[in-house]
């Protein structure tokens, strides 16, 4: 009838709100994580979402960086953020019995 249907729409906006207050509580959490990479040389300090922190490492004789080795260990810092991320989101959102969690 028409009052279990509206009931029914609060309760899925409800859970909506909540699991919005999760993802913003997951968010703030993978901010505050830091993933330090040493790669040849070159260190990467990476937030769990993935905003970079700092790059830091040697230079070449002409001071210029080794680009190279930078973007190794970039995308070896991005890679492990990926996995600290998805095993934070697994643990937070086990608890709201989604699909495939």
């Amino acid at each position: 009838d028409l009052i279990m249907g509206l009931m029914d729409n609060l309760k899925q906006l409800g859970d909506l709100k909540k699991m919005r207050d999760q993802a913003m509580e997951i968010q703030k959490k993978l901010s505050d994580i830091r993933i330090t990479i040493e790669h040849q040389g070159v260190t990467v300090v990476m937030t769990a979402d993935q905003k970079v922190v700092s790059i830091t490492g040697p230079s070449t004789g002409s001071g210029q960086a080794d680009y190279e080795k930078v973007t190794h260990a970039v995308n070896e810092a991005l890679k492990q953020s990926q996995k600290v991320a998805a095993d934070e989101m697994r643990g937070m959102m086990g608890g709201m019995g989604l699909p495939g969690t």
